[in-house]
């Protein structure tokens, strides 16, 4: 017989798609808590069905109360409770953090049952650099918002990985395109499902691409570190052109640096001779 779960809260991975994805431990986990805490009552419901699993659940999102956050606390501190979201590892751009600190700073057990994360097995398909990589959420909705994040992290010597949705991903590659010219891009979609796919190229190739087959499902967009560009002068000239055809000089030596890792300076006075 196994041994009932001590009191705390259970940082519980669920899948992202497949459902043999879930963990031995993870069942085990679920099925030994008081109760479950979880963005969406309705999709945590019919996972607990697939599983056997009868639990109370609680709904925790973005706009939880902090009486709801209380009490789960309380719950924790007194038995077994788990925290999971719609699919994948809570608090990776889920709701959680707050409740987990919480829990920390009153001395109420935290364990994490890892699993499933769409961020890491996208990474490990896009063939990308993953020695380094900076996982930045949601870009922004709002282009201006989306260009100055991407402005901002573009410099970063790593893989970034966003999350994004299919009605906005031609968006996020136009942004791309104009801010972080010559950056090799991924997109990953509907993983571990049936109809997976993850699709490398430049940013001008995918939005081709996705506009003639329109994408569904949840999706994972990665982005090259700069360098990974061939940084010759010749390659550095034809990306300032093409900068230079909606930008200022200095705006393009910007853009190129980030792309190619080149110097800023001396691409600029480049961009001034080409002009």
């Amino acid at each position: 017989m196994e041994q009932p779960l001590e009191p705390g809260l259970y940082i519980v991975a669920t899948p992202i798609g497949n459902l043999g994805d879930v963990s031995q431990r993870a069942v085990a986990v679920l099925g030994g808590v008081a109760a479950v805490a979880c963005e969406d009552t309705r999709v945590t419901g019919k996972l607990l069905q697939h599983l056997g699993i009868k639990a109370r659940l609680i709904r925790y999102d973005d706009h939880a109360s902090e009486a709801t956050r209380e009490h789960l606390l309380g719950l924790a501190a007194a038995g077994p409770i788990a925290l999971v979201s719609d699919a994948g590892t809570p608090l990776i751009s889920d709701p959680g953090y707050r409740l987990v600190r919480a829990a920390r700073d009153r001395g109420i057990t935290v364990i994490s049952i890892p699993g499933p994360s769409a961020a890491v097995v996208a990474l490990t398909l896009a063939g990308l650099p993953s020695d380094r990589f900076l996982f930045a959420g949601f870009l922004p909705n709002k282009d201006k918002a989306r260009r100055e994040v991407l402005e901002e992290l573009g410099g970063v010597k790593a893989t970034l990985v966003f999350y994004e949705t299919a009605p906005r991903l031609a968006d996020a590659l136009a942004a791309i395109a104009t801010t972080l010219p010559g950056r090799e891009v991924a997109v990953a979609r509907e993983l571990t499902k049936r109809f997976e796919e993850c699709r490398s190229g430049s940013p001008a190739e995918l939005i081709a691409h996705y506009a003639a087959h329109p994408p569904k499902g949840e999706i994972v967009l990665l982005i090259g570190p700069p360098g990974e560009v061939e940084a010759s002068a010749e390659n550095a000239d034809a990306l300032l052109r093409a900068a230079l055809a909606t930008m200022k000089p200095s705006q393009a030596a910007a853009e190129v640096a980030r792309a190619t890792g080149l110097d800023r300076k001396a691409l600029y006075a480049r961009a001034m001779e080409l002009k």
